[in-house]
């Protein structure tokens, strides 16, 4: 299946119904199609052909779906970008993609403007909520002049549809190539393994990122309605619950904590919401436990990553919850755990997660010296170091690169993130190693405290040692008010270590 046959499937299975609702506004499935298709002849017109690139860069809105599904059927490749990047860093994405179009909203213009300032051959800057002047055409004058609209350009199942960047936390970030089978196979397995029913969904993550996208598709597949939002609201999302009644929706780690934390949750009725499926980040015990007893709803984590399109693995209805864990596989898709040669690990040993199915990137574009690194027999090489029960299921231990090395003896992160987060004291931990000459690594623990706690550094890492061994608990910990994330709600862990670099270990 291709992108674009997921909106035909929807409206011949399941006829008109409101897909979309957006502030006060509703758009049905029929709707979508008509814009989606208007634009792609714009498009066209302008001179957007097969295998073009087109990126789009603004917060969420129900534009950001019709320019996707507009940009597949003109036969382009969509870019997501996060409206939340630097000029910099769009200018690279820009340049290296060789975008032919950019759409954007009147938020991110001046941002965009700026990054595409020195480029030698400009895309066509597209707008959706200003009219169109000498610099830029709006969204909805973006239309064919001949009333008819050929059909969507026929693209394979093999070819590319989606360039992802990633977040370029070290150097320039990589274009992961998404084909329409790894996207559409995804949405397909993923709606399988959660034996999802049709509803209407919350879609506040970012469509620009790989997970948001594919919510989306999913929704398109399933018949369901989704409430878009442009950034996330917490009063919004209890009201979103109790209007239209929503059973199920996807989020990410911090917004989970945000829900939890709402002091006002008790004015809004939860009681349809049976589940809530978390990813994109590790989920801490503690707040998985926290939601539960607040909500009395279920908390499903998963696991993926963008090479991946992007689930691999999911706890679903019907099979034990094992907190910590990250589920199973999910239909299509098979997993193993490697050491550093390469050779399988027995289950409960921590090794590097590998992933084979239809929905593994093809490679990084333009990058074959990378895309060589990560794909190796068919097999993806995630990065994530990770370890498998007898039942199968998966435990994400850290990041390879997040590994801390103290002494000869590998530290995982996590392990301590997990004690501290159960202290009653403490919001959010992140837990960092910096360079120590004596130990080669130190760690250091950056907390958050909840509104009013009060605790001293000793007392934290006194309690750390209670529960873990002493050479796998912090020697420091740093007090901040909130942690750096990116667009997403992944802790950036690159920003912590630049912070902490200088603190002195005794």
């Amino acid at each position: 299946m291709r992108l674009s046959d997921l909106l035909e499937t929807n409206i011949n299975q399941f006829g008109e119904f409101p897909f979309i609702y957006f502030k006060e506004k509703t758009y049905t499935n029929i709707q979508s199609k008509v814009i989606a298709d208007r634009f792609a002849g714009g498009l066209r017109e302008y001179g957007i052909s097969e295998e073009d690139k087109v990126i789009v860069c603004m917060p969420n809105c129900p534009e950001v779906i019709f320019a996707y599904q507009g940009i597949t059927r003109a036969g382009g490749i969509i870019v997501p970008v996060m409206f939340t990047l630097h000029p910099k860093e769009l200018h690279y994405i820009a340049m290296n993609s060789g975008a032919k179009a950019v759409i954007t909203s009147s938020l991110v213009l001046e941002k965009v403007e700026e990054a595409l300032n020195s480029l030698i051959e400009k895309p066509l800057v597209i707008v959706v909520d200003k009219p169109s002047n000498g610099h830029y055409v709006n969204f909805y004058d973006l239309q064919p002049k001949e009333s008819k609209q050929g059909p969507a350009i026929d693209r394979k199942e093999d070819d590319i549809a989606v360039i992802l960047y990633t977040s370029g936390t070290t150097g320039n970030p990589k274009g992961v190539l998404l084909t329409h089978k790894n996207l559409t196979s995804n949405a397909e397995n993923s709606a399988k393994h959660n034996e999802l029913e049709r509803g209407t969904t919350i879609g506040v993550l970012p469509l620009a990122h790989v997970y948001g996208l594919t919510i989306s598709n999913i929704c398109l597949l399933l018949g369901s309605s989704i409430v878009v939002f442009s950034n996330f609201d917490t009063a919004e999302v209890f009201k979103a619950i109790d209007k239209y009644k929503v059973k199920t929706f996807s989020a990410v780690p911090a917004m989970i904590h945000a829900l939890v934390s709402y002091p006002h949750a008790n004015q809004y009725d939860t009681s349809s919401l049976e589940s809530v499926s978390s990813g994109s980040a590790p989920l801490p015990v503690a707040l998985l436990h926290a939601f539960e007893k607040k909500f009395g709803a279920k908390v499903y984590e998963g696991y993926g990553l963008s090479e991946a399109a992007p689930i691999v693995t999911a706890h679903k209805d019907g099979i034990k919850i094992k907190p910590g864990s990250v589920g199973i596989p999910i239909p299509g898709v098979e997993v193993k755990i490697v050491d550093d040669n390469g050779v399988e690990v027995v289950n409960g040993e921590v090794g590097e997660l590998c992933v084979r199915g239809e929905n593994v990137t093809p490679g990084y574009y333009q990058n074959s010296e990378e895309s060589r690194k990560v794909l190796i027999d068919s097999w993806l090489h995630t990065g994530d170091m990770a370890r498998m029960d007898d039942e199968g299921y998966v435990y994400i231990v850290d990041r390879k690169k997040d590994l801390i090395i103290r002494g000869g003896f590998n530290v995982y992160p996590r392990d301590v993130e997990e004690i501290l987060n159960a202290h009653e004291t403490v919001s959010e931990v992140a837990v960092v190693g910096i360079p120590d000459e004596k130990m080669g690594e130190e760690m250091v623990a950056c907390v958050v405290l909840k509104p009013g706690a009060v605790v001293n550094e000793e007392e934290l890492i006194r309690y750390s040692q209670e529960h873990l061994a002493k050479n796998k608990t912090p020697r420091r910990v740093v007090f901040l008010e909130s942690l750096p994330r990116n667009g997403v709600g992944k802790i950036l862990k690159t920003h912590l270590r630049k912070c902490v670099v200088d603190i002195k270990i005794n």
